[in-house]
């Protein structure tokens, strides 16, 4: 059948050029794949593989995850992006020490049942960690399906993701499923790429409906752009005498959430009403100054960031521990995002005076 040629021809080229020497393939025990998988949603191998490794150092089973606390996870976390899934991973580290003995479940319905573990991650975790034939549909694996068979309509849609899953399942062979699953992701990330795909390279190129129309960047079809909108606001970052600054934990929902940061607070807010709700006497002060704004990318926004360093004459006592923490920018296990700590890690307060 097609769809069996479809995975000997695959499978034969991961063989000799498949990535084999990634840092969750060397002792694939469910827990590193767990971390592996989850790590990778949304980000790249590349990226990830340098996270992943800190983690499981400090963090070396299930259990040790759950133990720790939230700000620990968060702060191996910090940088890497999209800190729900740090969250979610603490959350379900819990729930698999008290609710099944400290082991990960082994079948994609009990695994679908843990925070942030989707249908793709559950079937990703049996197939690699247990050798068993479970279709999955990352964001690589549903570029090569869309070209293989042309399937129109946005990749977001009910109708688009059902003609592809239904296709994950016909070309999931039922031998070699880790091999398998890991050769059609690495296809998706090293030949079937979003941009300039290496079509000649494809073993499976015969049978490509989008390689024979010569269309393949068409597919799979993005949903209609929406605007971005811009969105900008003023981050005032408090140093003592000693270099400390102080930060705030950010609701545990939303951008950043649960990671600390200089306090952030609408763009038309003053230094003098932040000084006075925070509870710090202007005579504390021995200079303001703002840094250049700067501006940040998310998923569907952007962020301008407003800088205001006020640095101290002494560290005021009606800044409570509840109300905020004094950390060394150099030396703090906290979970920064990759905003706040590069607003804490400047050693010098930027020229330019504001009122």
């Amino acid at each position: 059948m097609a769809a069996d040629s479809f995975a000997r021809r695959l499978l034969a080229w991961w063989d000799v050029h498949g990535r084999k020497n990634l840092p969750w393939q060397q002792e694939r025990t469910p827990y590193r794949i767990w971390v592996a998988e989850i790590m990778l949603q949304q980000t790249q191998v590349g990226t990830a593989a340098p996270y992943f490794e800190r983690f499981v150092a400090r963090f070396p089973d299930v259990e040790a995850v759950a133990r720790a606390d939230l700000d620990d996870v968060l702060h191996l976390w910090s940088g890497l992006g999209y800190y729900a899934r740090a969250r979610n991973l603490h959350r379900a580290a819990g729930i698999v020490v008290r609710e099944h003995g400290g082991t990960l479940p082994d079948t994609a319905a009990a695994l679908g049942a843990l925070p942030g573990i989707g249908r793709s991650t559950a079937a990703a975790i049996v197939a690699q960690a247990h050798g068993r034939r479970a279709p999955i549909l990352d964001g690589n694996v549903k570029r090569v399906l869309a070209r293989r068979r042309r399937v129109a309509g946005p990749v977001s849609s009910t109708a688009t993701l059902d003609e592809l899953w239904r296709l994950a399942e016909s070309h999931t062979p039922q031998d070699r499923a880790a091999d398998y699953t890991q050769a059609v992701m690495d296809l998706g990330a090293t030949v079937c790429r979003r941009r300039r795909p290496r079509c000649g390279d494809c073993p499976v190129r015969t049978g490509c409906l989008a390689f024979a129309a010569g269309d393949p960047e068409r597919y799979p079809e993005a949903a209609p752009r929406r605007s971005r909108r811009l969105e900008r606001r003023r981050f005032f970052v408090l140093v003592d005498p000693d270099g400390a600054c102080l930060v705030e934990r950010r609701p545990p929902a939303g951008i950043w959430g649960g990671l600390w940061s200089p306090p952030e607070r609408d763009a038309r807010e003053t230094v003098r009403g932040f000084l006075d709700e925070a509870g710090v006497d202007a005579g504390l002060v021995d200079e303001i100054r703002a840094a250049h704004v700067f501006r940040h990318g998310f998923t569907h926004y952007d962020l301008d960031v407003e800088p205001v360093y006020v640095r101290l004459r002494s560290r005021p006592a009606a800044v409570r521990e509840d109300a905020g923490r004094w950390i060394d920018p150099n030396d703090h296990r906290l979970g920064l995002s990759t905003v706040a700590a590069r607003l804490v890690a400047a050693s010098l307060i930027p020229a330019g005076r504001v009122r």
